[in-house]
């Protein structure tokens, strides 16, 4: 079994390596290969190569340890928590095509079919502990790289097992009778228990936190090293924590010491993968033969990404016979995103952001003293405009990355659309409208929490300042969201054959150079778009702090600034158009 498995292994990586390499034969793979090998160098090998020449970064010392391995713990939770909450699909061990058919039908146990999986797994793990061990150098360097390359080996190692597992206990609960929606129910029912009880406790036993104190980095870090050490969370993340501690170890005893409890709750994850009675084999064969199927598509699509079969889904609203032709794109697209995007989910969470916005000021009214507010109330709801905040801010920066229901997903379909009876300005609106739509929605809902929560602030930030500033910001996000999108699209339309997606795309230092190639331009280009609708915000906020004041004339600015980018949107989709009625697939030749 064990030769079988290095035989199979060697002889995958030297067939891909050759095609690799053959692949280099095309410019735009040897550009790109230039590119990625570069940037490999430059942020990451060089530091190997050269080590005095570089700091060593932050270091972990006894005083802010524990700061670390809690919030590394927290993250960890959460990745594993979604292992409970997202899938839905039964249990299965993904093989290609080559192992179902010899592995399956030869004399081997259920048991070895998950060895040799979980050892095919090592193989992904252990590059991945490579790249993360050098790519993670300066950052927590007071430690040997040995002892990083552990750490981040029983990480990866553990998440893997634990997904397993998870994989293993939903189908056990299906056969049960426990629905997909009954068990998100009960998991995200137990995690709001812990959340409120962390909360509950927080607010009663913790000293309020005197803002006037946090004007250092380290003084707002020993704060929240009081929340993560005492309290119900430290035992709540006490697993997480025996994961990541290797990880964050100083030394070669400390490392030992702690690599003792990491390992035995691997093994534990391990008994518990190989010891569940689940049929798997089916639903792997099923999963496989999809695989084939989807990476078949993809090369007979000329290497686009193929959309995944998924079953019916509720249309978001009623398409009418008549109206604008970019509306029924629209339509398709948040068919294609999903059941997330319905009505019914944007108005439940509108009203939710309303309530906790409504909340949360009139919270602030009711706990505001002679001496100001509760200072309890008020530091939760600090946490909370900060979280919400973050999250707005990482929707302006990779939303449009993230939500890709336009031609970075239509492509494969392209001869489909152009044999619409519409011009090509008219598609690209409407491949535009349906991420423009959500990325608002999302982003309008964040504003109101934050809208509410920053009311906690007082009299540092005013209501007027507050309410300038939300109105400001709520009327240049779907700009920003289009000129964000049209960037990437025109890209894809412009260079097809250096799109890829999926699992049955290239992959390689050469697709990761082109990737970069991609990031820089559209950097270049977004910056240099964005540099007339800020000219025009100075000008009006300038000129209208004389009529209105410094606080109507934000939303005036930003509004001058909003006509600018809608005609710079206008004027990208004429050029989106113009590429996508000029776009011939059958010239594009992809290995």
């Amino acid at each position: 079994m064990i030769g079988a498995f290095f035989y199979l292994v060697g002889q995958s990586w030297k067939n891909r390596t050759l095609m690799r390499l053959r692949r280099m034969k095309q410019p735009k793979y040897l550009v790109g290969a230039i590119a990625g090998g570069l940037y490999l160098y430059f942020y990451m090998f060089r530091f190997v190569l050269h080590p005095n020449r570089f700091g060593t970064g932050w270091t972990i010392t006894p005083e802010n340890r524990a700061l670390f391995e809690s919030f590394a713990a927290a993250i960890l939770g959460v990745i594993l928590l979604l292992g409970w909450v997202v899938p839905h699909e039964r249990a299965a061990l993904i093989f290609s095509e080559a192992e179902v058919a010899f592995l399956f039908s030869a004399p081997i146990s259920r048991r070895k079919l998950i060895h040799f999986k979980l050892l095919k797994s090592q193989v992904a793990i252990l590059f991945t502990t490579l790249i993360f061990t050098l790519l993670f150098r300066r950052s927590i360097s007071g430690s040997p790289g040995w002892i990083r390359g552990v750490g981040w080996w029983v990480i990866f190692s553990t998440m893997n097992l634990h997904m397993i597992g998870a994989s293993f206990a939903r189908t056990m609960l299906l056969d049960q009778g426990i629905s997909n929606w009954k068990r998100r129910i009960i998991v995200l029912t137990l995690t709001a228990l812990a959340a409120g009880a962390v909360l509950v406790w927080a607010v009663r036993a913790l000293p309020p936190p005197d803002t006037q104190k946090f004007e250092r980095l380290p003084d707002v870090l020993y704060y929240a090293q009081s929340i993560f050490q005492s309290g119900p969370l430290p035992y709540l993340l006490y697993p997480m924590r025996l994961v990541v501690r290797p990880y964050l170890s100083v030394d070669a005893a400390s490392a030992l010491l702690a690599l003792g409890p990491a390992l035995l709750l691997m093994a534990a994850h391990y008994w518990w993968v190989v010891r569940s009675n689940v049929a798997f084999e089916e639903a792997s064969v099923e999963a496989s033969r999809k695989t084939a199927e989807r990476i078949a598509t993809i090369r007979a699509n000329r290497g686009m990404a193929a959309g995944k079969p998924t079953k019916k889904k509720r249309a978001p609203f009623k398409l009418q016979p008549v109206g604008l032709p970019a509306v029924g794109l629209l339509w398709k697209n948040l068919i294609g995103a999903g059941q997330s995007f319905t009505w019914r989910f944007w108005l439940l969470w509108a009203w939710m952001a309303v309530i906790v916005g409504l909340s949360s000021g009139m919270m602030a009214m009711a706990t505001r003293s002679s001496t100001g507010m509760n200072p309890k109330v008020m530091g939760v709801m600090m946490i909370g405009g900060a979280i919400a905040l973050m999250f707005l801010i990482m929707s302006f920066l990779i939303g449009p990355q993230l939500v890709r229901q336009d031609f970075r997903h239509d492509l494969p379909m392209a001869d489909v659309l152009k044999a619409y009876p519409m011009r090509g300005w008219e598609v690209a609106l409407g491949e535009l409208l349906a991420p423009t739509v959500i990325l608002t929605a999302v982003q309008w809902l964040l504003i109101i929490l934050c809208l509410g929560l920053s009311s906690a602030f007082g009299e540092q930030l005013p209501r007027e300042l507050r309410l300038a500033v939300a109105s400001g910001v709520a009327i240049l996000a779907p700009c920003w969201n289009v000129i964000s999108l049209l960037i990437p699209n025109a890209a894809v339309l412009y260079f097809p054959g250096w799109f890829h997606s999926g699992k049955g795309a290239p992959q390689g230092i050469e697709v990761m150079g082109q990737r970069l190639i991609f990031f820089l331009g559209q950097l270049v280009i977004f910056v240099l778009t964005l540099a007339p609708a800020a000219l025009t915000f100075a000008v009006v906020y300038f000129f209208g702090q004389m009529a209105l004041g410094t606080y109507g004339a934000m939303p005036v600015g930003a509004l001058a600034a909003a006509v600018v980018m809608v005609g710079e949107a206008a004027l990208g989709l004429m050029l989106l158009g113009k590429l996508f009625e000029r776009l011939d697939l059958s010239s594009e030749s992809v290995s």
